[in-house]
Order: C-alpha cells, then structure tokens, then sequence
C-alpha cells in the first residue's frame, strides 16, 4: 500500500507542476505516455522528470518524400542553396538536390568500416561553410587486430559536388575495441565556434567503466577546435592521464546533440530498457553512466551498481520509460511554422514518431508525438527555408521535407 500511495504521489506533482506550466499551451491533456513502465518500481527524482503533458500545437504542415532511393541514411545536413548532404551508414556521402534527385556517392572519403551500429555516421558543415566548402563527418574506423573506433574527418567539398578534397582524419577516439555497437556520434558546432562531439561507451558490459573514466574517450561529450584538437580551457586540460578533449561524461550511447537559441547544448541519449534520457550538458559535468541510470537490462535485470540518483552526479532534466530511441536533434529556430519557435524536435528509432518537446527553463513541459508513419526517423534538421528535414532508416531510405500546409 506505501508503494501506491509514493506512485500517486510522484503522479499528482508531476501532473500539478506541469499543467501550470503548461497552461499558455494551444492544447494541454494528460500524461501523453499511458503505457507500463519497464522499470515500474522506478520513480522520477523531481516532478515532471519523466511523463509530460501531452500538447498539440495545432500546426497545419504537408509531408513530402524527396525520394525512396537512400541505403541506410544515417545523418541530413541541408545546404544553404536548398540541396542536402546525405550520410549513408554504408559508407557513401551524397547530394540530394532540393527537388529529390540523388546524386552519385561522394569520392575521396577514407575507408569507413561498416559493422553493427557502424559505419558513415553524422556529418555537419563548417560554421564558415559559404567560404571555406568545409565539411566535417564521423565514421567508424578499423584500427588493426580487430579493434576500431569512432573517427572524425574533414574535407572540401569541391565546386562541382562530386568529391571531396583535402580529406583527412583530424581525431580518433581511444582506445579502439573490437566490437560493433555504441559508436555515437552526432557532431555539433557551438556558438563558441568550437565543434562538440558525442561518443558512446561501445555497450559490453567490461567497457562500461570507460564512460567514468578520464583516460578514455568513450562514453563522453568531446569539444575539439575545428582542427580536431583540445581547447585550452577544456575542464580537463592539464590533469595527469586525462583526454583534454573531454566536455562532459558518463553517457551511454548519445546520437542527439543540438543548441538551443541560448547557447546550450541538449543531448538524447539511448539509456537501456526504460532509461532514455533528454540532458542538458555543462562543462566537466559527469551523467552518471553506469553508476546513475533509469531503466533495467534488457534482459529485465537490475543494472548491477546503478541507482536513479546520487550526489555529485547530474540527473535527466527528462527520461522516457518505455523508450522511444532518440537520434537526431533540431531546436526549431525558422519563420515557417511559428508555433514551433522554440521546441525541440527528436526522431525516434523505436517508435517511428517525430518528438517535439516544449521546454521552459530547464524543464520540459511538453511532448506531441507526429508523423506516426511506422519508420525508423534517424535524423531531423531545420533548412535554410524554415523546413525541416528527416531520414528514415531502412534499407530504401526516405528523405522528407516538412512544409506548411
């Protein structure tokens, strides 16, 4: 009987502090996820932690299929003149004119080692693209004896758009492993210039400590200066055995990274069974993986040593149990669809739905679910026009474009 009264409890603030937050919504209901939890014994921290009101923004749009002819998108990067890059998991890179014709894969790329979760990942043009062509990409690279790793390259995408120049692998995570899951990676510039990149921890169980430890890339957020080295004032600069290239740790696998208009950068981040997590990412903070976690194996075992909050370690300002598998991230900064201003968009693996999310503060208020079309969405990002871009992740893969209606 206390376990039900602590349930209601953490329901009824969750549902009191919300809906008062949520009052200048267009629509505001209940809880939008209604289903059992995976970890049902698990209770949010604080009050809107995890189950936020459902609302709808009520926005008209259309949906329009640029093409069925992608192998495995993976990331979308629009071009200023309306045409987009495209990364596909199988190692090719193309051009997508604006009208959806797909142009031929992109020569000059190193070698991408395609295996598991693998492959050709994100990709992201230089903040001074309109000048200097550059474009930086992450990709899955052998290392010898079996081992590989999460790369970063860059390169010039020559005028003519059919290679690209210059390519050279300016970053390699350490240490490498033999194994095909939990690579990361989505790359992010920030409003200080610098290049914020994710990386996961590679999911077995003996490489799990690595996301705790600061001799070890994997399991962090990277900030590198565009030539793929540590800025000097890295909170990790200078101390005995540590990567300087650490921003933050204790992540399991992070495939959504995006700024919001005020210069903070959120992560979604693929926890296990039950424990999917929205952070909000500060300098050296440490996010608890494997040590703090919602969720349970997905054997529907305890994670072994792992509580739902302790001192010292920063929590999820959101979670989602049951999952959704977040990968890609765009907060919504165009003129096209007003009501939108603001809201962070999230595709998602498992359920297929776009995700939007209202945030105030540091909280989210929030969650509409669209676009329930029953495919994978691996990437979403807004164009130069105001239109949001999105991948699907399937053999065929989809390119859509999401306009006013």
């Amino acid at each position: 009987m206390a376990e039900v009264k602590r349930t209601v409890l953490w329901v009824a603030l969750a549902l009191v502090g919300l809906t008062a937050a949520c009052q200048d919504a267009t629509s505001v209901q209940g809880p939008l996820e209604t289903r059992q939890a995976n970890a049902e014994t698990q209770h949010p921290t604080f009050a809107g932690q995890t189950r936020a009101p459902g609302v709808t923004a009520k926005v008209a749009f259309k949906l329009t299929v640029l093409t069925k002819e992608l192998h495995r998108p993976w990331a979308v990067e629009p071009l200023p003149d309306g045409a987009l890059l495209v990364t596909e998991k199988v190692g090719a890179m193309r051009i997508v004119s604006a009208t959806g014709e797909v142009g031929p894969p992109l020569a000059g790329l190193p070698p991408v080692e395609v295996r598991g979760q693998g492959g050709l990942l994100d990709v992201a043009l230089s903040p001074t693209f309109a000048t200097d062509r550059l474009i930086y990409w992450t990709f899955t690279e052998a290392r010898g004896g079996g081992l590989n790793g999460t790369s970063l390259a860059r390169g010039v995408l020559s005028k003519d758009r059919l290679r690209i120049e210059q390519a050279k692998v300016i970053f390699q995570s350490m240490p490498g492993f033999d194994g095909g899951l939990h690579f990361g990676s989505r790359l992010a510039f920030g409003p200080d210039g610098m290049l914020y990149m994710t990386l996961g921890e590679r999911s077995d169980t003996q490489m799990r400590p690595h996301a705790q430890r600061i001799d070890s890339h994997l399991g962090k957020i990277l900030r590198l200066k565009p030539d793929g080295t540590a800025p000097a004032d890295n909170p990790f600069v200078g101390t005995p055995g540590a990567k300087p290239e650490i921003w933050s740790l204790g992540h399991r696998n992070v495939q959504s990274a995006a700024f919001d208009a005020q210069g903070r950068l959120w992560t979604a981040e693929m926890g296990p069974q039950g424990g999917d997590e929205l952070n909000l990412i500060g300098r050296g903070k440490n996010h608890g993986w494997p040590l703090v976690s919602f969720g349970e194996e997905y054997s529907g075992q305890p994670i072994e040593g792992a509580l739902t909050d302790r001192p010292g370690f920063e929590p999820p300002v959101y979670y989602w149990d049951p999952v959704i598998a977040p990968s890609g991230a765009q907060f919504y900064t165009g003129s096209a669809f007003p009501a939108w201003r603001g809201s962070l968009f999230l595709g998602s693996l498992r359920e297929g739905w776009l995700v939007r999310l209202e945030i105030k503060g540091d909280r989210v208020v929030g969650e509409e679910h669209l676009l329930d079309r029953k495919q994978r969405m691996r990437d979403v990002r807004q164009g130069p026009d105001g239109a949001l871009y999105i991948v699907t992740d399937r053999e065929r893969g989809e390119l859509w474009k999401i306009t006013p209606n």
